[in-house]
């Protein structure tokens, strides 16, 4: 009786079943958003303020001495900041679903646990004190800044009898949240020159990063993506219940601490690369879910892919609405995001996770 109770949540949480069922037709949808994630990648390359043929597309990236601004545009613009929209992709995509299975909460996303504040205090002190200027230079104070705030989240949100809870940790990220995006406005407000700076790191963004950045974050991504793998079998005991979990051999804290690594991994080096990116870690777990059910063994991958296609697809949007200048992927996502999860939300019951 006590199991069934225990395993209720999960129940009510999302469907049993998604639109794909079976192991083979999950496989065969992963395979399907990989080729729809490459075509979108091409698309990236080809698309923007100047339209280039495929063609021509393949030509530069296959000669760099094939002359030309095209192979200039293609190779030093196009190809970075594609690759860089890739990495983030995966990594805001599966860190939402870790984040969403961890919290119990349909409205996490990858910013619940400080991660996002943290990286952002990081990047104004950054700018302040070490005159800091360009995206290539926040990538390792923001990976610091998202590390320290990952790591004084769990701290505090384990101190009591009842250890780290998806409560107590929820509470102590929207705690330091707070804290941390109040003490970068004292900073932003006093000091004109860092806010400037800041303004054009906060609002999210794939341009202005050159082919050393993606290199940068890469092996964080790499990391937490693993480390997202390997946790999905044991979040998926957690969703029956810590007591649940217990009982069948899980160690909570250990799936907790190995969660809580590989979120800190994925959001602190997207956020890291391209500021902070809303929408893509909040929206895309529930498309997966409603593809994959929840399983976090395929809702992970799932995510991830869908959220390169979701965040490259953006970034396409704004480079073609306001040509000839463009429009910052992050604020593309705030603006097609918003009435789509209204949407999402009001054709689908979410409940608590």
């Amino acid at each position: 009786m006590a199991q069934r109770t225990a395993a209720r949540p999960l129940e009510e949480a999302a469907p049993r079943r998604g639109l794909l069922q079976g192991t083979g037709s999950r496989a065969a949808g992963l395979w399907v958003l990989l080729v729809v994630a490459l075509a979108v990648c091409a698309l990236s390359i080809s698309v923007g303020t100047r339209p280039i043929g495929l063609g021509t597309v393949w030509h530069a990236l296959l000669d760099s001495s094939t002359p030309g601004d095209e192979t200039v545009i293609v190779r030093q613009l196009r190809v970075p900041r594609t690759l860089l929209g890739v990495l983030a992709g995966l990594a805001l995509g599966a860190s939402g679903a870790l984040m969403q299975g961890h919290t119990r909460n349909p409205l996490g996303d990858p910013g619940l646990l400080g991660v996002t504040a943290g990286a952002a205090f990081a990047v104004v002190l950054s700018i302040s004190l070490l005159g800091l200027r360009t995206p290539s230079a926040y990538i390792w104070p923001a990976l610091a800044g998202a590390l320290l705030a990952s790591i004084a989240v769990f701290a505090i949100g384990s101190a009591g009898r009842g250890g780290a809870t998806p409560v107590s940790l929820a509470l102590a990220g929207s705690a330091l949240t707070y804290l941390m995006f109040a003490l970068v406005q004292s900073i932003t407000i006093r000091e004109s020159t860092t806010l400037d700076a800041f303004r054009f790191w906060i609002v999210g963004a794939l341009a202005g990063r050159d082919a050393s950045v993606a290199v940068q974050v890469a092996p964080f991504v790499v990391a937490g993506l693993v480390l997202a793998v390997v946790n999905a079998p044991a979040l998926n005991l957690l969703g029956l219940g810590e007591d649940v979990a217990r009982g069948l051999g899980q160690r909570v804290w250990l799936a907790r601490v190995v969660g809580l690594a590989a979120l800190t991994l994925l959001a602190g080096a997207a956020t890291a690369a391209c500021g902070p990116i809303a929408f893509v870690g909040l929206v895309v777990p529930h498309v997966a879910r409603a593809l994959t059910g929840p399983d976090h063994r395929w809702l992970i991958p799932a995510s991830a892919l869908l959220g390169v296609i979701a965040l490259l697809l953006a970034d396409v949007l704004g480079r073609v609405v306001a040509r000839p200048g463009e429009l910052q992927v992050g604020i593309v996502l705030a603006v097609v995001g918003t009435p789509f999860f209204i949407a999402l939300v009001r054709r689908r019951r979410l409940v608590q996770l």
